[in-house]
């Protein structure tokens, strides 16, 4: 089976400012991966480790310094203005802060269907207005909605209101870089639940990222480990969760929740245990 997106050997440097000894860092270290047409792929890794880095060289919104992005199997770094226009139609993103991602000055119906005119120049102002309403009803937003300004929305309110903005002009891959981190516990379900949801119900691919495995647990099928630029470790989910190889994806599963309050207490208590013993 092809791959939707082919990730080759990416680097994305930044060079240092003014006199540094210790060479050019890299963001992003000679990563590979693919991503396939209906699947949800995690990418998962701490703060600093090139994750949102990789989004935006993905997307073209910053230029890699080597490497190759494939989507479809045309190379996303050589396309022409119009090809990038076409492809960022089919490639959208969820972004992490559902308040800054938002023009406050917009109204939800303008922010939704901006997308859909700039893709469709001739839609008619009614057509438009069915097209956002029908997206806005399908993200769990009701239409008296549509004249509302961000700021009269919760968080979570606002992160659909991102993902219906994404939606709207159909695409087929979907980016999602850290959508839930900014919202309370209970809203980060709904989102996970709604993007499921969008996913089964619209065949959408996405590519997910976050810092800790707890978050793609259930809707990922297939999970990348990223530490300072690398990817450590790629598997299917029940090899990362039940047997990870790598020393830094075994940190990370250390300190996922049990869903199991017993058992969450019972390995609480051993941790702490453990720490005592280490102590002289």
């Amino acid at each position: 089976m092809q791959p939707i997106l082919d990730v080759e050997n990416l680097v994305k440097e930044f060079p240092f400012k003014g006199d540094k000894k210790n060479g050019v860092p890299r963001a992003i270290d000679d990563i590979s991966f693919q991503v396939f047409e209906g699947e949800a792929l995690g990418l998962v890794g701490e703060s600093g480790s090139g994750k949102s880095t990789t989004a935006r060289c993905i997307l073209h919104l910053l230029k890699p310094t080597s490497g190759k992005v494939s989507f479809q199997g045309s190379n996303v770094l050589e396309m022409n203005k119009n090809e990038l226009k076409s492809f960022r139609k089919d490639a959208q993103i969820v972004f992490q802060d559902p308040y800054s991602s938002l023009d406050p000055r917009m109204k939800v119906g303008d922010i939704i269907g901006e997308g859909i005119e700039i893709h469709n120049p001739k839609i008619s102002k009614q057509e438009l207005r069915n097209e956002v309403i029908e997206m806005m009803e399908l993200v769990g937003l009701r239409p008296d909605h549509f004249n509302r300004y961000p700021r009269a929305f919760s968080g979570g309110e606002r992160q659909r209101i991102g993902i219906a903005r994404a939606l709207a002009v159909k695409p087929k891959l979907l980016i999602c870089d850290e959508p839930v981190a900014s919202l309370d516990v209970s809203i980060q379900a709904q989102i996970l639940n709604l993007l499921q949801k969008m996913k089964e119900e619209l065949g959408l691919t996405i590519l997910f990222i976050a810092h800790d495995l707890a978050t793609v647990r259930h809707l990922c099928t297939r999970i990348a480990v990223m530490e300072s630029g690398k990817i450590r470790e790629i598997g299917d989910r029940s090899q990362i969760y039940e047997n990870p190889q790598h020393p830094y994806t075994q940190s990370l599963i250390a300190i996922v929740p049990e869903p199991d309050p017993i058992s969450e207490r019972a390995r609480l208590v051993e941790r702490k245990l453990s720490k005592l013993k280490e102590q002289p």
